[in-house]
């Protein structure tokens, strides 16, 4: 393939890598990433992102009261879970509950001004979307990071990868990656991709309930140590192939939601030219 049509080269897992294609990538544009089989970004280059100093003092230049752009993100996260429960095509009193209550927050969104009061409709759908979506895995709640149970170990697994996947693309474009709209300036966290990621969670869902329906999820898979969940070393591979595997049929989506993003915030663009992504 001539290196100039490459947009991008991704390395995955431990390799060496020489000083001539570092050369060749600089001389012809192309970012160059190496990532972990996980992956989380070990190195990243590229000397047209570095020198974006435009988008970074835009994004610093916004108003922390302007939540339009995190409206429209979280507009699309809620649609994307009502698309989920609809396609489980179950009439239960769960799913029907969930359905409404996501119908209602969407509604709501419109008329919300307030950042807290967005961040409480986008709790108030979540929590009822995946007590609907995972109602036959006894499900016990979403509590991030706790290892608290088998299923929210391997949610907090995917959630991982794509925010890592998320990364990836987001660097390209030279974008501050702590400074984000939605999720707010934190330490040490990459605010932007939470942002990004948002859409694309009912992904990570879907394949999670997927997998435990075709049995590729198993108890057996995990160790309980203290009260906290983890999974068995030995399996790490795995688990990693299916989100990888879930996640790379998406890879032009990402990028192509990205890149308008990237190109909507310089411009700016109504917040209804913003990008959606439909899973």
């Amino acid at each position: 393939m001539p290196f100039q049509k490459i947009l991008a080269i991704f390395v995955i897992g431990h390799i060496s890598i020489t000083t001539p294609l570092i050369e060749k990538c600089k001389r012809f544009g192309v970012a160059l990433l190496v990532v972990k089989p996980n992956w989380r970004p070990v190195f990243y280059w590229s000397g047209a992102a570095e020198a974006n100093f435009l988008l970074r003092k835009k994004q610093y230049e916004q108003d922390e009261g302007e939540i339009s752009i995190a409206k429209f993100i979280v507009r699309n996260k809620i649609e994307n879970q009502l698309k989920m429960l609809e396609k489980t095509r179950r009439k239960d009193t769960i799913t029907s509950t969930a359905i409404k209550t996501c119908d209602e927050c969407l509604n709501k969104i419109n008329f919300i001004e307030d950042y807290n009061a967005l961040m409480g409709v986008e709790g108030i759908s979540s929590k009822s979307y995946f007590k609907a979506y995972f109602n036959d895995f006894e499900w016990q709640g979403r509590r991030p990071r706790t290892k608290c149970d088998e299923l929210n170990v391997v949610l907090d697994i995917g959630y991982t990868i794509l925010f890592n996947f998320t990364e990836c693309f987001i660097r390209m474009f030279g974008f501050d990656l702590y400074k984000g709209t939605y999720h707010r300036l934190w330490f040490k966290r990459k605010s932007l991709v939470c942002d990004i990621m948002e859409p694309f969670r009912c992904i990570i869902d879907n394949t999670v309930r997927s997998a435990i329906h075709r049995k590729q999820i198993q108890k057996k898979d995990f160790i309980c140590v203290k009260n906290e969940y983890m999974l068995k070393r030995e399996e790490n591979a795995k688990y990693y192939q299916m989100f990888f595997n879930a996640l790379i049929t998406y890879k032009k989506d990402m990028f192509i939601y990205v890149q308008k993003y990237y190109r909507c915030f310089m411009k700016g663009f109504p917040y209804s030219n913003y990008p959606q992504f439909t899973p």
